[in-house]
């Protein structure tokens, strides 16, 4: 505490001793130095005031009757020129009234003359301690001052630098409410530039799928460990105006591992949209425009390989390997049209009532010869009864066909591999488990992306064109339903799929 404005603070240790009888200030010096204290004596009230004005003291030890200047009217002159400093009244006369009367003008304690030296330690070091405790407390407000003003500034610079990012940020906290947001998001949201933070997330979007995603980051918080190494959770949007808009989100963790917000930044995709789209017509186009010519092609190779019964074994192998790639060519482009197709929207399902047990059955039984081929075993087990799926049979066969060619071709001699489907919820759940190569973690989710092929010692001589996952996931989203892999190296890999929202059958 310092007193009135512009005032020191008094000096913890320094003590002022009032009194107009010697043997008292000298008694009471003797004291109060032994306990560490800096005295100053004065035998009357005019000069203790002058001693005070010079030099500021922590404590006065005051005698109420002194020649002069009562002592009464000193205290009242070092409460009004220093508050800070404390007053203990030490008098011969002590009454009940005359303490009262002290401590209403603002006096800390009262000591009845005659005094043990005990009884003066004590209200001495009381009322010092206090003193050593206001002038911690004024430290500690005067660094937390200071550190309000640093953490103003920095506060100021970030808002400084999030409002000036050309992509749009939104902070929400627990309770769902929006507590930062620039102006790039407000645009972008179709809000006015100047919307403060406050409301309900709900004021701010509109879109339900970003709705939806914050409700499920703050469903999932992660504990502080974990949270260095969370995972952006994203999703699109597609705006009014042909706008497309990437948004990503993440928790912001607390220290007992509650989620204590969610922070989400989002992208304008437009341009890239644009450009994957353009890229997508482009490779349909040159794809159709090659598939029938690679198609004659083909047509006359193998009608070649006809007539050249009893030829040359070398011509007869020359013409088998071009047969073999421009077919390994057409089966590339049929693979890029799908690609395009699925990824322009243009998947027309004709959806129907499919048995999924037949199915499955069928596609097995017509994969079982290539599984021969390599002494391989292919089973598959149902759990019934299976849900009837409304869906298109030939997606199906082409999902399912895929993922066991696939486990076929990935699997080492007299391998096996075993197809099993189950209901699940109100859907249905298909895995294809094999015990072959494998696939290292990494390459986990990169094997769903296009034209992505992992290639080591084992799988390297193995053809493809990497778009059958991609298909696999692509058509599957088109039906709502989902992939997922688990595998280890040397000890195989399960593809699961999951179709929800059937009915029962």
């Amino acid at each position: 505490m310092t007193g009135n404005q512009g005032q020191p603070a008094e000096p913890c240790g320094r003590v002022l001793v009032v009194d107009d009888e010697k043997n008292i200030r000298d008694g009471c010096e003797r004291i109060l130095s032994r306990m560490g204290c800096q005295v100053d004596k004065a035998q009357n009230g005019v000069q203790a005031l002058e001693i005070l004005e010079r030099t500021p003291a922590a404590l006065v030890l005051l005698d109420l009757k002194m020649p002069g200047m009562d002592g009464m009217d000193v205290l009242e002159r070092i409460r009004e020129k220093r508050p800070g400093t404390l007053v203990v009244i030490i008098t011969g006369y002590a009454t009940v009234e005359t303490a009262i009367e002290a401590m209403k003008r603002g006096a800390y304690d009262f000591i009845p003359k005659p005094f043990e030296p005990d009884r003066l330690r004590i209200v001495a070091g009381r009322a010092l301690e206090k003193q050593r405790l206001r002038e911690q407390s004024r430290r500690l407000e005067e660094q937390r001052r200071r550190t309000l003003a640093d953490l103003g500034t920095e506060k100021s610079r970030m808002r400084a630098v999030v409002e000036a990012l050309p992509s749009g940020v939104m902070v929400t906290n627990a309770d769902n409410r929006v507590v930062l947001v620039n102006p790039a998001f407000c645009r972008m949201m179709n809000l006015a530039e100047d919307t403060a933070p406050g409301g309900h997330m709900d004021e701010y979007v509109d879109d339900q799928d970003l709705r939806r995603m914050v409700a499920d980051i703050m469903g999932r918080a992660p504990t502080p460990e974990q949270a260095a190494y969370c995972e952006l959770v994203s999703c699109e949007l597609q705006r009014p105006g042909g706008r497309y808009l990437l948004a990503r989100g993440r928790p912001v963790p607390g220290e007992d591992g509650s989620c204590l917000g969610v922070a989400v930044l989002l992208t304008d995709i437009t341009g890239l949209k644009l450009l994957d789209k353009l890229k997508s017509e482009f490779v349909a186009q040159v794809s159709h425009e090659l598939r029938s010519p690679l198609a004659t092609i083909h047509q006359q190779i193998s009608t070649a390989l006809q007539d050249l019964v009893g030829a040359p074994p070398e011509d007869q192998h020359m013409l088998a390997r071009a047969r073999e790639k421009t077919r390994g060519l057409i089966s590339l482009i049929g693979d890029l049209l799908d690609v395009s197709r699925i990824e322009a929207g243009a998947v027309d399902p004709k959806a129907r009532d499919v048995d999924p047990k037949a199915l499955l059955t069928s596609v097995t039984d017509f994969l079982r010869d290539k599984a021969a081929a390599k002494n391989q075993t292919l089973t598959l087990t149902t759990e019934d009864p299976l849900p009837t799926l409304h869906a298109d049979p030939l997606a199906l066969e082409s999902i399912f066909g895929n993922l066991i060619t696939n486990a076929i071709t990935y699997t080492q001699e007299e391998g096996q591999i075993h197809v099993c489907a189950k209901p699940e919820n109100s859907g249905l759940t298909v895995s294809v488990i094999d015990n072959g190569f494998g696939i290292e973690p990494q390459y986990h989710e990169k094997i769903f992306e296009k034209f992505f092929r992992v290639k080591n010692d084992k799988t390297r001589h193995i053809p493809g064109t990497g778009l059958g996952l991609p298909i696999v996931k692509g058509m599957l989203q088109t039906m709502g339903g989902s992939i997922t892999l688990a595998s280890e190296p040397e000890k195989g890999s399960t593809f699961t799929v999951h179709l929800p929202g059937c009915k029962e059958g």
